[in-house]
């Protein structure tokens, strides 16, 4: 191995295995060089003007790496690759997708590549410390545009919720800051954050049951401290009203110690006064009218209690 192979193998190291014309060129490598690599295997194409170390396994990373080799500092991972490492729920691993400036232009088969006229330094982020992405807010914007299920945006959106990655007040703001000719998917977004908030498709279920139902909007994800002491986040309050709503779909499920643990945490919000209701998913899907009806009983019975 020659000195010049050495620092290509030590770069690509870094870099999931792969190394850009640019790099090999600054390296010391010439024109030449990279040919006769090329021709005996020990570098492989892979898209335009990035090479993988022969051998090496291609995997994702590899590939969304040698994209952004490629298509230089301004380009961002982005739509469903950036969704998949951002986790959102219902997004994988496998679609390399790029933006970049609508001042540049890049033409390949290697990826699927947007322009945009506008982006902010807000609407970029870094993952895993190696990947120039949109931030997630923006991918869920981005998401809006194209022919994404409304399940999967709604996924998305409560994704980064729960993840603490954005919210919908952040979300609405970076949506008016975006929106205007040739921005699409904003209708779209608008009425799918109405019900937003909670951290799962059930909570919002949920939220657009009240909603439907003409009852008041509950506090999403409320913490409840003691002490400097947290003993319980609930998904919903009814604030002012003493009243806490939990959906969930596994608490026929749990274990001894889990089942011991709500009630503690039910006991220490019982404690402070608050009154505690639970519907499991089958209730919130199946039996919505009953869930309405037992809402809108405590809203009335709790109200009467507190003002008496």
């Amino acid at each position: 191995m020659t000195g010049l192979d050495l620092k290509i193998a030590e770069l690509a190291d870094t870099q999931f295995g792969v190394i850009s014309h640019a790099q090999f060129r600054t390296l010391g490598g010439g024109r030449g060089q990279i040919r006769g690599r090329t021709e005996r295997g020990l570098l492989v194409p892979i898209g335009p003007r990035a090479y993988r170390i022969g051998g090496a396994p291609v995997t994702w990373r590899m590939r969304l790496f040698a994209g952004l080799l490629t298509f230089g500092d301004e380009a961002l991972v982005s739509h469903h690759a950036a969704a998949a490492l951002h986790r959102f729920d219902g997004f994988h691993e496998g679609p390399t997708e790029f933006t970049i400036p609508a001042t540049r232009r890049a033409s390949t088969s290697f990826a699927t590549v947007h322009t945009t006229r506008r982006r902010s330094p807000l609407d970029r982020t870094t993952i895993e410390e190696a990947f120039a992405c949109t931030a997630a807010s923006r991918t869920i914007i981005d998401l809006a545009a194209t022919l994404v299920s409304a399940t999967m945006l709604a996924n998305a959106i409560d994704s980064a919720v729960r993840d603490g990655l954005s919210s919908p007040a952040y979300l609405r703001r970076r949506l008016t800051a975006l929106r205007g000719p040739g921005v699409h998917g904003v209708r779209r977004l608008d009425e799918l954050l109405i019900d937003s908030g909670g951290h799962s498709f059930l909570e919002r279920r949920f939220l657009r049951l009240m909603r439907e139902a003409g009852l008041p909007r509950p506090l999403c994800q409320v913490i409840h401290r003691r002490r400097a002491r947290t003993f319980a986040r609930v998904d919903f309050e009814f604030a002012p009203l003493p009243l806490v709503v939990e959906v969930s779909g596994r608490r026929r499920h749990v274990s001894e110690v889990d089942r011991g643990r709500d009630a503690q945490r039910r006991n220490e919000l019982q404690a402070d006064g608050f009154v505690v209701i639970e519907f499991l998913t089958a209730d919130v899907i199946d039996g919505p009218d009953a869930v309405v009806a037992s809402v809108r009983g405590h809203i009335a019975r709790v109200t009467a209690k507190t003002n008496a």
